[in-house]
This record gives C-alpha cells, sequence and structure tokens, in this order.
C-alpha cells in the first residue's frame, strides 16, 4: 500500500470515528469515553487543534473544538453532555490497581494474551488529559 492511500484510509477511519461519536452515539459521555479508553472528544478536538498548530494553521482551543464538535463546544455540552455522577467520576478509576483497571478495560481494548499465558498491565498508564 502506498504512503498516500495508507493517509486516506486513516483519515477515513477518524471521519468515521468522528461521525459514530458526534452524531450515532452522542448519548456516550465524556468522562464515560475517558474512563474505558483514556481519551475523550476533547482529547480529539485537542489533537485536531495541535495537528493544525504543528503545519503552521494558527488554531486556539475552542477553533479546534468547534472544529470537531461541528458547533461551539458550550452549545454541544448543552445539547448533550449529562450531569456528572460519583459512579461516572474518574477518581475511582485512578486509584484501581493496575491489574484491577486492566480488567476494567473493554474486551475489545483488551490486550490479548497466548493461551497459557499470564496477562501482565502496562508499565505505564495513561493520565487523564482532559480537561473537559
Amino acid at each position: 500500500m502506498d504512503r498516500q492511500t495508507e493517509i486516506e484510509l486513516e483519515a477515513a477511519a477518524f471521519r468515521r470515528l468522528k461521525k459514530h461519536l458526534m452524531e450515532d452515539r452522542v448519548d456516550v459521555q465524556n468522562i464515560d469515553l475517558m474512563n474505558l479508553a483514556g481519551f475523550c472528544r476533547n482529547c480529539l478536538s485537542r489533537w485536531y487543534q495541535e495537528a493544525a498548530n504543528e503545519r503552521g494553521i494558527e488554531m486556539s482551543k475552542e477553533d479546534g473544538r468547534t472544529a470537531f464538535y461541528g458547533m461551539p463546544y458550550d452549545e454541544w455540552k448543552a445539547r448533550h453532555q449529562a450531569e456528572a455522577t460519583p459512579e461516572r467520576s474518574t477518581r475511582p478509576f485512578a486509584r484501581m490497581s493496575k491489574s484491577a483497571r486492566l480488567r476494567r478495560r473493554c474486551a475489545a481494548c483488551r490486550p490479548r494474551a497466548r493461551p497459557g499465558a499470564r496477562l501482565r498491565a502496562p508499565a505505564v498508564w495513561p493520565v487523564r488529559q482532559c480537561a473537559g
């Protein structure tokens, strides 16, 4: 596969992920994404902004969020964001042992182990980076 085709496929996959999160599954809250995957919509909008800035395109945090969310962030929050509850808090997740966090991950994200192999937690766990 040539590099241009690879870039086009990656871009298509990103657009599909964005559509899935922004249109198909607006019911999934950012805090739930953060607890399960270690990133959320705000992280994706920040990565979009950082990519633009690396290419010399001036983009603020709010510009990046508007580009990703398709509307001002405050408007998206008012339409779709539910009140945070204690069970959705990331604090219990952060206090869990590494092995407990590994077991909590969804089946699709959980590392695959060879039959009979012992599953180990990664040496470094992602830190919550989202400010949303």
